[in-house]
């Protein structure tokens, strides 16, 4: 085998298309364009998505619903009705949690939830608290605070 055998297959090169040379050409004047218009002229016709100024689909639809959130915020949650098990007017924080076995994971900032029933005062500290677990805790004549995550 030699240099001079290693050819194209038979039909796969194409000539390139010729425009603007003559009507005989079959891409004379306006070069297969048509008359005016934006995409007709030099350089690109516009960018894909594009939709003539109209918010292009590709930025409306992250608006409509069922669409997840980017960055979610991760909270470590428990309801109230856990914390029923603990002593009377102990600070209750996600570490003393830990420590006692009612969370087991840190799964990020403690977040209380109001579902069940609590009888004993506590003092908790966390990041978030539901106006239900608010209640909850001032009812059985506790106390909760908001800290920093």
């Amino acid at each position: 085998m030699r240099i001079n055998d290693a050819v194209p297959k038979k039909g796969s090169k194409k000539r390139r298309r010729r425009v603007g040379r003559g009507i005989a050409a079959g891409q004379g004047a306006s070069c297969g364009f048509g008359m005016r218009g934006q995409k007709s002229r030099s350089g690109r016709g516009t960018r894909p998505g594009f939709e003539g100024g109209q918010m292009p689909l590709y930025r409306r639809i992250p608006k409509l619903k069922h669409f997840t959130v980017i960055n979610p915020k991760h909270y470590t949650t428990i309801n109230v009705g856990k914390l029923a098990s603990l002593p009377a007017n102990t600070e209750v924080t996600l570490e003393s949690l830990l420590e006692t076995g009612v969370v087991t994971t840190n799964d990020g900032p403690l977040k209380l939830l109001g579902d069940g029933e609590l009888n004993v005062p506590l003092n908790i500290k966390a990041a978030a608290f539901t106006s239900g677990a608010r209640q909850k805790i001032e009812a059985a004549g506790g106390s909760w605070e908001v800290i920093a995550k």
